[in-house]
């Protein structure tokens, strides 16, 4: 049995601050060859995710990590003891580059004979992809078989006369190829089993790693929403495990701030209470970037060491029952506040510093067909824009603890343990100052932001019944706690009053200052 890694560095663009070992903030080309290096060799990773989805990457990267660090690989085998997966765009959802899955498929048996050729014997560095956007398992089975058929199975085809394909360029390895499915809408991470078993029949693997979103779920129907989807995602692959006889070892995808999964080393024993079945954690660039390297490796150690930590709670039909009508109010709640607000959110975007070279990607919630017409930015900018207004997104929506029964306030408590915990952590960040001032001149920002006056005010007012259930409800404590606190608010302040006056390299200085005060973009 292969080693399953227990931490995944990824590439996301959450980091406030630049990475210790570079100068320029924005990471790209052969400074991401570099990252994963360190990521493997000083932080203690386990797992590298390359990602070609959203972004351009450099597919030579097996050669470059060989070349540029051989003694740390010739005692680190990767494929064996460290590992590199590839994210490929999803043929289905970026059309005009799918294409770009052929050239990255290709690369792995490129990848396979320059690492055979530097161990001097068979080796396969790369041999697992993630599919993000999984939402059936015949497109598993459509990335399978191509792999299969149009990589590997171009070998036995003649060239000239009796010189075949693998006379010619040599063999394909490896012969086939292992997929991570990345499930990320509620409807996807609901009937998660019914996604992943057509994918074990039909190829009968010997195990299964599944990629749990957890930022786009947040983004699309807010934090108790996403958290519950990991727990009932969690629950329904422990159950198709049983059910079928075949290991399956589950992937979050975390980030530092509550809303987008709370792994931070001043949360470290909270994240693994919360998410107990989980196999593999990301490491973000938030995490990996903004906190002491001495805090990150402790973080990553820990995980490496205990991960799984315990067994997840398996979801009975009387509670997935009250789950479902949970959520359904949650994101009613929620989507409403985000719909009102979401001109005032693309407004702040430009202002957000870039850390990576991505491409433009607009999030799940523009498809919505709930909120459609609602385009907003991804999760890591989305976030970044409210926690820059003084407006932590963690609270919107939770006017529907209202609304909840009993029963249904009970089975909140019983699958999301730490949310009153989640919420006190990000408190300190609601600015009051920001709040009224923009209660206060309200048609002034309406004009700023290119939106109806009454449709802030409508997000603004049920945004204030959201703090209210919080405070009387949840017993939360808003406002500064401490200096840092104090300084924050000032700052998401300032940001507010030059983002008005369209002052805008102060705007871009503030939010800046800001995030780096949070630990965090977004």
């Amino acid at each position: 049995m292969r080693k399953i890694p227990r931490t995944m560095s990824t590439q996301h663009p959450d980091n406030a601050c630049a990475p210790v070992w570079q100068a320029n903030k924005v990471i790209e080309g052969d400074a991401e060859v570099y990252e994963a290096h360190f990521a493997y060799n000083e932080l203690g990773c386990q797992e590298v995710m390359w990602d070609s989805e959203g972004k351009d990457t450099d597919i030579r990267v097996i050669r470059k990590l060989l070349t540029s660090y051989g003694d740390y690989f010739k005692e680190n085998v990767i494929g064996k003891d460290v590992f590199l997966t590839y994210r490929i765009p999803n043929p289905r959802v970026e059309v005009a580059e799918r294409k770009i899955v052929v050239e990255t498929l290709q690369n792995i048996a490129v990848s396979s004979d320059v690492a055979s050729t530097f161990y001097k014997r068979e080796v396969n560095p790369i041999f697992e992809v993630i599919l993000p956007f999984t939402t059936d398992g015949a497109e598993l089975l459509c990335l399978f078989n191509y792999y299969r058929k149009g990589i590997v199975g171009v070998e036995d085809i003649s060239l000239d006369g009796s010189v075949t394909v693998k006379d010619w360029v040599g063999t394909f390895k490896p012969s086939r190829i292992e997929l991570i499915p990345l499930i990320e809408d509620m409807n996807s991470l609901l009937k998660i089993d019914q996604i992943v078993e057509p994918y074990l029949d039909a190829v009968k693997p010997s195990y299964v790693r599944v990629f749990i979103a957890r930022s786009d779920p947040a983004l699309n129907y807010g934090l108790v929403c996403a958290t519950l989807l990991t727990k009932i995602a969690l629950s329904k692959l422990k159950m198709l495990e049983s059910r079928k006889g075949v290991p399956v070892y589950p992937i979050i995808g975390v980030g530092s701030m509550p809303f987008r999964g709370h792994l931070s080393p001043s949360n470290l024993e909270g994240f693994l209470a919360e998410y107990k079945g989980v196999y593999t954690a990301s490491i973000q660039s938030g995490l990996k970037y903004d906190f002491p390297v001495d805090d990150v490796k402790r973080v990553v150690d820990v995980l490496n060491q205990k991960l799984p930590f315990g067994e997840q709670a398996l979801i009975g039909e009387s509670d997935e029952k009250v789950l479902l009508k949970i959520l359904e109010k949650f994101k009613l709640k929620y989507q409403m506040v985000v719909e009102d607000l979401a001109p005032l959110i693309t407004s702040v975007v430009s202002y957000i510093p870039k850390r990576r070279a991505r491409k433009l990607h607009i999030g799940l919630f523009g498809y919505s067909r709930t909120v459609e017409g609602i385009a907003l930015p991804r999760a890591i900018t989305f976030a970044a824009a409210l926690y820059s207004l003084g407006i932590p997104p963690e609270f919107i929506g939770l006017e529907a603890v209202n609304g909840l029964t009993e029963e249904e306030w009970n089975v909140l408590n019983r699958y999301y343990v730490n949310l009153k915990s989640d919420l006190n952590a990000v408190a300190g960040y609601l600015s009051w100052q920001n709040i009224n001032m923009i209660l206060g001149m309200y048609n002034a920002v309406a004009k700023r932001a290119g939106m109806e006056e009454e449709r802030l005010r409508s997000a603004l007012t049920r945004f204030l019944l959201d703090i209210n259930v919080a405070q009387e409800d949840l017993g939360i404590k808003f406002g500064p706690r401490t200096l840092s606190h104090r300084t924050y608010e000032n700052t998401v302040s300032n940001f507010l009053i030059a983002y008005m006056e369209q002052d805008d390299q102060s705007a871009k200085d503030y939010l800046e200052q800001a995030a780096q005060l949070r630990r965090s973009l977004g």
